[in-house]
């Protein structure tokens, strides 16, 4: 077999292999989030080291979900917001994109990165919001 053809194989391989797959980021959206970063257009940086609120996101099967604010308690219960903001996930030029719709506004957030620990995702404005994974404080330990 000809080196360069062989090449050739293992680059579309390679390459192929590495494309972006932005669906399995929904896997990762279900849970507790806090936000832990904000940056601004300019670059600059809003750093969070304490949220007395978080947001839970869950996801249906159907690619619908919603979003809400809840404030965490010692006991282990939250007091939610009962404002709640539905959204439609889109798969658009390899992006996963939520699009929410309340009675007062609609705007699309871009998923960046979903993992178990981090989500990111960017707005219409340019503004990133980096989540991280919340974990409840524990006062029986």
């Amino acid at each position: 077999m000809n080196s360069k053809y062989l090449f050739l194989i293992l680059t579309i391989l390679l390459f192929g292999s590495c494309s972006k797959n932005p669906e399995k980021n929904i896997e990762h959206l279900l849970g507790y989030w806090e936000i832990k970063e904000v940056q601004l257009p300019d670059g600059s940086k809003k750093n969070y080291t304490y949220n007395d609120t978080v947001d839970y996101i869950e996801v249906s099967d159907s690619l619908t979900g919603f979003r809400v604010k809840l404030k965490p308690r010692f006991d282990g219960t939250y007091e939610t917001s009962k404002d709640s903001e539905q959204f439609t996930i889109k798969v658009e030029n390899d992006s996963l994109n939520l699009y929410y719709k309340t009675p007062f506004d609609s705007w699309k957030e871009t998923i960046l990165l979903a993992t178990g620990e981090e989500l990111k995702v960017i707005n219409k404005n340019k503004v990133v919001f980096l989540y991280k994974k919340f974990i409840p404080i524990d006062i029986n330990k």
